[in-house]
């Protein structure tokens, strides 16, 4: 082999056979009575305004349980340990804004520690239970969609996919 022959490699464009890189969101279902506890969002990117669970996002380095657990602690101030949360559904969604593919995890505690309470009031005006079969227009759809699931019991589904 010449060395005139040998020449640096560029990155290619990722193939349809390359591993799919997931964003992975948690989110915390909190319910008692029919009710659920959302927080409206606020000074934030996305979906400002809206009604969501408590959530956020898989950190390198982490499991996703201790995930849900920082979010829980870090938005509405409880203390879950992590084999206190059971998952009750998951949701493939793909993204009509970014057209990332995200896998987001829905969490509920067994039990927990702590008082609730708005524990980040620069990106949640307030925080707010409501009836599962009654919630506002202004929920994210996703969020919407999952807790609709979650109460048929379905363990699984899909969201912004053809077909």
């Amino acid at each position: 082999m010449n060395p005139e022959d040998i020449r640096p490699t560029t990155p290619t464009a990722a193939s349809a056979s390359d591993p799919l890189m997931l964003v992975v969101g948690v989110h915390l279902v909190l319910s008692e009575a029919g009710r659920v506890l959302l927080g409206r969002r606020s000074n934030t990117r996305y979906a400002a305004g809206m009604w969501h669970l408590p959530a956020g996002h898989m950190e390198r380095g982490e499991p996703v349980t201790r995930s849900m657990t920082r979010e829980a602690e870090e938005e509405i101030g409880i203390t879950i340990a992590e084999d206190d949360l059971l998952l009750v559904h998951t949701l493939h969604h793909l993204d009509a804004d970014d057209g990332r593919s995200r896998l987001q995890l829905f969490f509920r505690p067994t039990r927990y520690e702590g008082r609730l309470r708005n524990a980040e009031p620069h990106k949640c005006s307030e925080l707010r239970w409501w009836p599962l079969n009654g919630l506002p227009d202004d929920t994210v759809p996703y969020t919407a969609h999952a807790l609709a699931a979650i109460t048929r019991g379905s363990a699984l589904s899909t969201v912004g996919w053809a077909g």
